[in-house]
């Protein structure tokens, strides 16, 4: 259903919101150990060293806010990027830059085995942007310049490349491979709140960045040849959409691993429910995104209870079919 008018994209904000935040209450009461909401509360009011207040605190909430902030990061990065390269299978995951912020984390732990967080927050931003510009010039190779196929034959092609290497240095380093494996599949299992403090301040820059450049976007999205003619300074405007997608990426794939599927799924259900303007569609993507992920990761611990699956199992479960509807929608 899409809502037309500003007043019912607001109120729809609100309801998501609404959710948004049931979803966060939920993270930190549901799973393996029973809590309550007296519980929760007197975790952080009336401490007693008690494993369910440990839960709570050094568990629950961690998991709940990690997974909201990199859904939604995700969710807008995969907004941003299928509007500046006007292709519905845009993503993070599928052009390759979750694999190049996987592969040069896994450079750093196997030659700094006692790297920092910092350290491996810098790493990630760089493999994103080694990716994310690699994919762009080899999409934009040839007469026909950059065209949606081409660029996702070119992420394939990277994210197949990436991840080959990755599985080449953590087969001749067992280490590596202990201290990554579970991170590889995507999870936020075990996160503590420190990894999410330690990219926040960048999180927040490509946040409001991307609020800001949004009606930029929208002028894009019009085409290159009406953006220039109305004024806008197009490479400007495409180098500063890269740097957010590097942010959000970057610092989602630090925390928690390459977890896909949630970059194409949330903007076409933005878009389903307030069209094409980015300025409704950026902030409708946080919320989806954040509760998307929220939501798998509630389900990946009772799938196999009382053992868990990593996030990102339960995001492709989700996502491979609307991949593949997507991909069928437009070669028909």
């Amino acid at each position: 259903m899409l809502l037309k008018s500003n007043t019912t994209r607001t109120i729809g904000l609100i309801i998501g919101l609404i959710g948004f935040l049931f979803s966060i209450c939920a993270s930190i009461l549901l799973g393996y150990t029973d809590t309550t909401w007296k519980m929760a509360i007197e975790a952080y009011t009336n401490f007693n060293g008690s494993n369910e207040h440990l839960i709570i605190q050094t568990t629950r909430v961690p998991r709940a806010f990690i997974a909201a902030a990199v859904g939604g990061s995700l969710a807008i990065a995969g907004a941003i990027m299928q509007a500046m390269t006007k292709n519905p299978l845009a993503s993070p995951g599928i052009l390759g830059v979750n694999a190049g912020a996987s592969f040069f984390v896994v450079i750093t732990v196997t030659f700094l085995s006692t790297a920092s967080i910092s350290q491996l927050t810098w790493s990630s931003f760089l493999g994103a942007a080694v990716a994310a510009l690699t994919v762009y010039f080899l999409g934009s190779l040839g007469r026909e310049g950059l065209t949606p196929m081409k660029l996702t034959l070119a992420g394939a092609a990277m994210a197949a490349f990436f991840s080959s290497f990755t599985q080449g240095l953590l087969v001749v380093n067992e280490k590596a491979l202990e201290e990554v494996l579970f991170w590889l599949a995507g999870s936020i299992q075990g996160r503590k709140l420190e990894l999410l403090f330690s990219v926040l301040p960048y999180l927040l820059i490509a946040w409001i960045g991307s609020l800001l450049l949004a009606n930029q976007i929208n002028l894009l999205s019009m085409g290159e040849d009406v953006a220039k003619g109305l004024g806008q300074r197009t490479l400007m405007v495409k180098l500063m959409a890269l740097v957010i997608v590097v942010l959000l990426a970057g610092s989602a794939v630090s925390i928690a691993g390459p977890i896909g599927f949630i970059g194409i799924v949330i903007p076409h259900l933005a878009r389903a429910l307030v069209g094409i303007d980015h300025r409704w569609i950026i902030p409708y993507c946080f919320i989806l995104g954040g509760i998307l992920l929220m939501l798998a990761d509630i389900g990946a611990r009772y799938v196999i209870m009382p053992e868990e699956v990593p996030v990102g199992v339960m995001t492709a479960v989700v996502g491979t079919p609307f991949f593949i509807y997507i991909a069928r929608r437009r070669m028909t």
